[in-house]
């Protein structure tokens, strides 16, 4: 072979090599990333290509799947009763992606997950067309719905437990929105008002939303009183002068109206009238890092809570000496989401033992072969058996004969506690209402259930968690019970 020859011949060897590299590079490199490439449409155009599969409760879809008579997209995302499961869903929208559920479990509900590859196969050799998984929920439909219709027209949110396993059993959250309205094509507009909307109805307020939880924290600063040692029991008389000073400021922390009881209160007296020179004073003696202890066993300041969904970061914060009194009764900096609340509820409900929460049961093929469970797993112990017996009872106290009455239910032992948590500039705004509860049966209970509603014309009293929020978790508890008999 003569000397240009050969060189031609090395030169197109080596354009040869270097298209296999590029080539396998494609294939085997970057493929992934290539394939979920925003831009890359084939991905958009084959999750819309069938039907999706679809999300469970109580053994009933509540998505489907509509044919869209388009080119590309052939199927669009339904929702049944969309605004009220939509804090459970979340969306699937053509255009502007999933959320929550619709995206976690995006690549069992389109088919593509590995665990799935049995059934494409099948469908491969059949000639069927791909399908996709179901995703089945721990949520009670009818807790749902009592939470749902219970919030109303108000801005605010619910999130009900099983203490027992940490199911969750309602999430609800109020202004919602239909995720049916933008999970096509063409709907823009809709999506445009809703993302301007200040009321922010895409906001998941029981998982993503952060209030000052009020007096309802009063529960977890008295189980921090007693696990201690500070006071042995919760009908013991507490060291609470009346009135009571900040430490370090010459300014007195104020009970909501006239309570001469607060007066070196028991644990008892105090959460069942809401004291807070009480409380205030338990959380300065016992300081910053043991009210912080004692906050993160029940999950605060815990960025990795899933659901599987992510829930926001709850704060009990460090501070200085005044503001951690002032933390101790729900003020301050002190955050935490409903979902958080109702977890503490839960622990004392379930004895002391506080279960991680989550909301997807099961994971199934088209062929209904299970292919992922989850199992309870506890989170923390954040007190004893003795310790929680005791807050047991100072919650039930506070719905026999306390601010928590509204939240009776016949021949049911109910414990509870109401807040009402002050915000705005010099707390001029309305307050926040809360209410934390559980129900017990003789099997153990089988709800906790937190309350919050953003805003209210209620007078500033404690007894607002009473008057708006208890009704809405007593009706939630109900239908548990009804339910789980």
């Amino acid at each position: 072979m003569n000397k240009p020859v050969r060189r031609i011949a090395i030169f197109c060897g080596l354009l040869v090599l270097a298209l296999l590299i590029r080539d396998n590079w494609l294939q085997f490199v970057q493929a992934d990333e290539l394939k979920t490439h925003k831009k890359n449409r084939r991905v958009d155009i084959a999750r819309y290509s069938q039907p999706r599969g679809n999300i469970i409760v109580d053994g009933q879809a509540i998505t489907g799947s509509q044919e869209t008579g388009g080119v590309d997209f052939a199927y669009k995302r339904t929702y049944k009763n969309g605004e009220m499961w939509a804090p459970v869903t979340g969306r699937s929208s053509q255009v502007f992606g999933a959320t929550q559920l619709e995206n976690i479990y995006d690549r069992v509900l389109i088919g593509d997950d590995d665990r799935l590859f049995f059934n494409r196969t099948v469908d491969m050799i059949t000639g069927k067309g791909k399908k996709g998984g179901d995703v089945i929920t721990t949520l009670n439909s009818k807790a749902q719905e009592a939470a749902f219709k219970g919030l109303g027209d108000k801005k605010g949110a619910v999130a009900a437990l099983d203490p027992r396993t940490g199911k969750i059993l309602a999430l609800a959250s109020t202004p919602s929105y239909d995720p049916s309205k933008i999970a096509g094509a063409n709907d823009g507009e809709a999506w445009t008002s809703l993302d301007k909307d200040k009321n922010q109805p895409m906001l998941n307020r029981a998982l993503r939303q952060t209030y000052p939880p009020g007096s309802t924290f009063k529960v977890v600063t008295a189980a921090a009183a007693l696990e201690n040692g500070l006071y042995k029991d919760v009908d013991s008389k507490t060291d609470s002068p009346l009135p009571w000073t900040l430490p370090d400021t010459v300014t007195n922390l104020d009970n909501e109206g006239n309570l001469p009881t607060c007066k070196d209160g028991s644990l008892r007296e105090a959460l069942r009238i809401s004291c807070n020179t009480v409380f205030g004073k338990v959380s300065a003696d016992l300081g910053n890092k043991k009210m912080m202890a004692m906050a993160e066993k029940f999950g605060f300041n815990n960025k990795e809570i899933f659901t599987p969904v992510r829930v926001e970061q709850s704060v009990y914060p460090k501070d200085n000496r005044p503001q951690n009194a002032m933390a101790g009764i729900g003020q301050a900096s002190n955050r935490a989401t409903p979902l958080q609340m109702a977890m503490v509820a839960s622990a004392v409900a379930n004895n002391g033992k506080l279960m991680e929460p989550y909301m997807v049961d099961k994971v199934r093929a088209p062929n209904l072969n299970v292919i992922e469970t989850h199992q309870p797993k506890e989170m923390s112990q954040p007190f004893s058996k003795q310790t929680a017996q005791q807050l047991q009872s100072i919650m039930e106290t506070v719905v026999e004969k306390g601010t928590g009455t509204n939240a009776q239910i016949g021949n049911v032992t109910v414990g509870g506690k109401t807040g009402t948590a002050q915000h705005g500039v010099d707390n001029t705004a309305n307050p926040y209402a809360w209410f934390i509860s559980y129900a017990k049966t003789d099997n153990g209970s089988p709800v906790a259930v937190a309350v919050v509603i953003e805003g209210s014309d209620t007078d500033r009293s404690d007894i607002a968690g009473g008057k708006l929020a208890a009704p809405i978790a007593k009706s939630v508890m109900e239908a548990v019970l009804k339910t789980s008999k």
